[in-house]
């Protein structure tokens, strides 16, 4: 229990930061990715949509730290979550030729160790 415990305090931290990094300097993150936001419906897109998602992930995770009964449904979701990004990911990286892709080379491994991690926790609470 401990493990899970501190994957999803891990998780909570960084998906703090970068959610709030995402709703306070919506352009800057966007541009290391290579996305250009061309107007304001789309930076507050972003600020929604990467910002305020992520902080919301947070707040639940935050809540199955603090609640037993939530601890194996936020692990499920990580892994799920995770799981489909990395996924989502690697088709795209297919589709659009993705060999020079950095940004989301790195996105990838960050993906998959984090849906690995949540899984070895999740199976750790299963013992």
């Amino acid at each position: 229990m401990l493990f899970a415990r501190i994957v999803l305090s891990i998780q909570i931290a960084a998906l703090l930061v970068l959610g709030l990094a995402y709703f306070i300097r919506p352009e800057e993150m966007t541009s290391l990715s290579g996305a250009l936001l061309m107007g304001n419906a789309a930076v507050t897109e972003v600020r929604a949509y990467y910002g305020g998602l992520q902080l919301g992930l947070a707040a639940y995770l935050a809540m199955a730290l603090l609640r037993m009964d939530l601890l194996r449904p936020a692990l499920l979701l990580l892994v799920l979550l995770y799981s489909s990004l990395a996924l989502a990911r690697i088709a795209g990286l297919w589709l659009d030729g993705g060999a020079q892709q950095t940004f989301n080379l790195y996105a990838l491994l960050l993906e998959v160790v984090s849906a690995g991690l949540a899984w070895w926790a999740l199976r750790g609470l299963s013992r």
